[in-house]
């Protein structure tokens, strides 16, 4: 297994984000013939280019939202719109990154990132992109390289990178680094603000590191325990570059602890 420095990465191409929409959009799974409610009467917007993270207790909601608004699955009540169009089905434009990389082995690095373009016809008119998202990542010496040559933070830079050669508007990140080291984890928190700053597509982040959110979202929607609903949508008024030490931010990690019953172990 190698992992890779940071390489300076080519400049992306600015995108349009998508504005989002999320309207009393309330869902329920069956569990045993009954109804288990996840999300309830759940509304909230992103502008266009925002960066938004979701916070909660783990298993309240979060990820089943990320997938209504890919369009992997349907809310029986609400709505949930892209540019004022409701969300059916999946879409190029709206990209989900997961926890796990779900690399294809067998296939190189480069071969991996391009499946996207390669399912929907477009790798020979596109294959420049290839290297050009590689090269974002900091992976451009690796093309050829396969998963398990890889580390952790380097598999993920793949799955980033298998994602960005659609171009999208949306990125939906469901905990993408939550199963790495803390020391990898922070230097792809860096990556990924770098490449929306660049990229400026709308990006929705679900995680449970209140340090995260901080440090990457422009805004924190923070969620009650199963079924969801909005606690509180918590502007982060702190300027980029931010500093993990800035008082400001202390404040805040207080102020969301608090509202996830937390405070009392500060």
């Amino acid at each position: 297994m190698v992992s890779a420095a940071l390489s300076p990465a080519a400049p992306a191409a600015a995108v349009e984000g998508i504005h989002l929409d999320v309207e009393n959009v309330s869902h329920a799974f069956q569990l045993e013939g009954a109804p288990l409610p996840v999300l309830r009467q759940v509304s909230f917007s992103a502008a266009p280019g925002e960066f938004v993270a979701l916070l909660g207790p783990s298993g309240c909601g979060k990820s089943t939202l990320l997938r209504l608004v890919a369009g992997l699955d349907h809310a029986p009540a609400g709505r949930v719109a892209a540019d004022g169009e409701e969300i059916r089905d999946p879409d190029p434009s709206r990209i989900l990154v997961f926890q796990d990389p779900t690399l294809y082995p067998w296939r190189t690095v480069e071969a991996n990132v391009s499946l996207g373009l390669e399912a929907r016809g477009l790798l020979k008119a596109q294959r420049r992109r290839v290297g050009e998202v590689l090269s974002l990542v900091g992976l451009s010496g690796f093309a050829s390289a396969y998963p398990r040559q890889l580390s952790g933070g380097m598999a993920q830079r793949v799955a980033l990178a298998r994602a960005l050669v659609n171009e999208p508007r949306l990125l939906l990140l469901d905990e993408p680094l939550g199963k790495l080291d803390s020391l990898t984890r922070i230097t792809m928190q860096a990556e990924i603000l770098k490449l929306w700053q660049d990229a400026r597509f709308t990006a929705l982040l679900v995680t449970h590191d209140v340090e995260e959110a901080l440090f990457l979202a422009e805004r924190v929607i923070v969620f009650s325990d199963r079924p969801a609903r909005i606690k509180a949508d918590v502007k982060v008024d702190v300027p980029y570059p931010r500093h993990r030490g800035d008082p400001r931010l202390a404040e805040l990690r207080r102020q969301l602890l608090g509202l996830l019953g937390l405070d009392a172990t500060w």
